[in-house]
This record gives C-alpha cells, sequence and structure tokens, in this order.
C-alpha cells in the first residue's frame, strides 16, 4: 500500500445563488503548488464539520478530477448548498514525506560529488529542482522559469511570475558519466 497524505483544507467559494463550488481547476489557479496535479482522493465536510452524508444535500461533483460541487437547484425543497471546505490526498513526495529521507541523501551525494569534480574532471548538469516547502516538481508549479536545462542550471526570475514572487527552490546537480 502506497501511504498517502492530505493538503490543507480549502473554502475558495461561499454559497452563492447558484451553489458552493470548489472546484478542482479554481482552486489550483489560487493556490499554486498547494494541490497535487493528480490528486487520488478528495473529502468534503461543511465549515461546521459536517460530512457531506451527515448534511445530507445533494452533491453534483465530488471527485478528484472537477473538484466539489453543491448546486442549489438540486437541492430538495429550495434549500440552498452548506458552506463546504475541501482537501485532498497526494502522494507522500508532493507533501514532503515518504521520499524526503532519501532526497536529502541525494543532495548529500550532489554536495560531495561537487567536492570531487576537481578530481574527475566532471561538469554538472541540473538534474531535479522541487519546491522546498512541499516537494513539488518545478515543473509543476505553473510558473515561469528564466532557465530550467539539464545542461544550463536552474533560474527563477520574481519579475516572470503573475505572483511577483518565485517559490523556494531545491536543485540537486548529477556529473554525467562518461566526462
Amino acid at each position: 500500500t502506497v501511504s498517502k497524505c492530505w493538503t490543507k483544507w480549502f473554502d475558495r467559494d461561499d454559497p452563492s445563488a447558484t451553489g458552493d463550488w470548489e472546484t478542482l481547476s479554481s482552486l489550483h489557479k489560487e493556490n499554486p503548488g498547494k494541490i497535487c496535479p493528480r490528486p487520488t482522493a478528495i473529502e468534503a465536510k461543511t465549515l461546521s464539520g459536517l460530512s457531506v452524508a451527515e448534511a445530507g444535500e445533494v452533491i453534483y461533483k465530488n471527485d478528484t478530477t472537477s473538484g466539489f460541487i453543491c448546486r442549489n437547484k438540486d437541492q430538495i425543497k429550495d434549500k440552498k448548498c452548506s458552506d463546504y471546505r475541501v482537501r485532498f490526498s497526494c502522494h507522500p513526495p508532493f507533501c514532503g514525506g515518504g521520499e524526503k529521507t532519501s532526497f536529502k541523501m541525494l543532495l548529500w551525494f550532489c554536495s560531495f560529488l561537487t567536492a570531487m569534480l576537481s578530481l574527475f574532471h566532471c561538469s554538472l548538469q541540473c538534474s531535479e529542482a522541487v519546491t522546498t516547502d512541499t516537494m513539488t516538481p518545478a515543473i509543476y508549479t505553473g510558473e515561469t522559469f528564466f532557465i530550467y536545462n539539464p545542461t544550463q542550471e536552474f533560474a527563477c526570475s520574481n519579475e516572470d511570475q503573475t505572483t511577483g514572487m518565485c517559490r523556494d527552490y531545491k536543485v540537486c546537480f548529477g556529473c554525467p558519466c562518461g566526462d
């Protein structure tokens, strides 16, 4: 069994004339890098802590592709949807669990290789860039990179970001064999 972790709770929408819309696409846009690209599960609860079953409302969508949608028009006797919050289950590397220790060992090994470069006349190559907080691979953060090329390094410029700020990244460099 692969262990999983859960994101924090998100409540992006208050019930409106049409219902409560906690859609995954909107949550990804509003919370870049805080939800894994392909969640494995979703959980929804009312802000008062009731599960979907306990709230007894008709739910239009509740899945890892769409997110969560409660539409007022689906409710019985003109009842309105409650205010819901959602969270998503992701695999451990996203939440910083599971492979964190092996990544730290890889960083140590990369540091060791860097120290040995003068002996082997080896050129470093960027092999992986992940966020420091959630270990999200750089390519899934939605940020624009100045350089992200295995032969040239990794660089993120604040001025290229819609938020005005790059996330904090870890980069591991490796040395190709035969150099």
